[in-house]
């Protein structure tokens, strides 16, 4: 089978370093970065980390509006995939690169696969809500992660093509994991295991002038001397953060993004996490690290019902984020607590991309 797979972010790139080895033990693949991020601290670094072959394209079509981006990928998808006539044209997540690599699929008559599907936040002043009901819409092969999933997409009148496989993240992760036990990249970084707070923040909401006050502040108050919280700053939120004039409190470490083995361990042996992140949210919750989501829902409410209390949606309430930092990272036991989750980590593959590989072979 012949498959154009579409990548463009941070996080496609380590979905597809999970699924890409598999898919090409049993088809070809074409592999196309629409270069969504687009700099080579925020994606071309994984490459090479990963593992990753290198795409067959590179659009690099980054900046600019959602809407610009997502016109200009129509135009150059649509050349790439009409000369190489897929089978299939395979989508990862929710981005803009989703969007267009299905919209270019279905409008090209290509069966499209979406990996990661049935996700909904219920929140359609979210982009990536867009994006991923859209795909979802459009897609032949539904993938989808977790049970709930696959009820979003039965409400919407999709019940064909779907196949619970597990998160593919998790699969990369699980193979990550013994590497990043010792806390050596943390340490390097001049951090004590359980003595900081890991923080990212990149949703389109949260670079809102409003939101962009209510996080920092949150952040500059869970932060301190002893425990400072380490802000892995995302380019474009540093621009938001630039353009209204707003700083970061004291204690608020920045530092650049980092690769993908830095960041697992920067979750695992830190105090809590705080993140807008869908992926961090989930690399957290199989990492047993405590998590407060800042956003006012979720898509991945599973991670959150079986987190025991470990994790929780506060939003930017600042009050409930120090209220739940006191109960569930207390400073006192977080070193302690840190170092447990290290010795005692054993992550499990999902045998997602084995799955998604399987059922592309058998539904031609």
């Amino acid at each position: 089978m012949r498959i154009v797979s579409i990548v463009g972010t941070r996080p496609q790139l380590i979905k597809a370093a999970a699924l890409s080895p598999v898919l090409r033990r049993r088809h070809e693949e074409i592999l196309v970065d629409t270069g969504q991020h687009y700099d080579e601290a925020m994606a071309g670094a994984f490459f090479a980390e990963l593992d990753l072959p290198r795409p067959h394209h590179t659009l690099g079509i980054g900046g600019g509006t959602g809407t610009a981006q997502v016109a200009r990928m129509l135009l150059a998808l649509e050349e790439i995939v009409a000369v190489a006539r897929p089978d299939a044209v395979l989508v990862y997540g929710d981005t803009n690169s989703t969007m267009a690599g299905a919209l270019v699929g279905a409008k090209l008559d290509i069966p499209v696969a979406h990996v990661e599907a049935g996700l909904r936040s219920f929140d359609r002043r979210m982009p990536e809500e867009i994006n991923r009901v859209v795909a979802d819409h459009l897609s032949r092969w539904l993938f989808v992660p977790t049970p709930a999933a696959v009820a979003n997409l039965a409400a919407e009148g999709i019940t064909q093509g779907v196949t619970v496989v597990g998160d593919v993240m998790q699969d990369l992760a699980a193979r990550i994991a013994p590497t990043v036990r010792d806390a050596a990249p943390v340490t390097a970084l001049g951090l004590r295991p359980g003595e900081y707070l890991f923080a990212t923040v990149h949703r389109a909401e949260n670079r809102l002038p409003d939101a962009l006050r209510a996080w920092t502040a949150l952040l500059g108050a869970a932060a301190s001397e002893r425990r400072p919280v380490v802000l892995s700053l995302h380019p474009g939120t540093a621009a938001a953060l630039e353009a209204e004039g707003v700083a970061l409190p004291p204690h608020v470490r920045v530092i650049g993004p980092q690769g993908y083995r830095t960041t697992i361990a920067l979750q695992l042996h830190a105090a809590a996490v705080l993140t807008d992140s869908g992926g961090v949210q989930r690399e957290a919750a199989w990492l047993g690290v405590p998590c407060l989501i800042l956003r006012d829902r979720t898509e991945w409410v599973e991670a959150v019902a079986e987190s025991g209390g470990r994790m929780v949606v506060v939003g930017l309430d600042r009050a409930r984020a120090l209220d739940e930092l006191a109960r569930l990272a207390p400073v006192a036991d977080a070193q302690l607590q840190a170092a447990e989750r290290a010795r005692t980590l054993d992550l499990a593959p999902a045998g997602a991309a084995e799955m998604v590989a399987e059922v592309l072979g058998a539904d031609r």
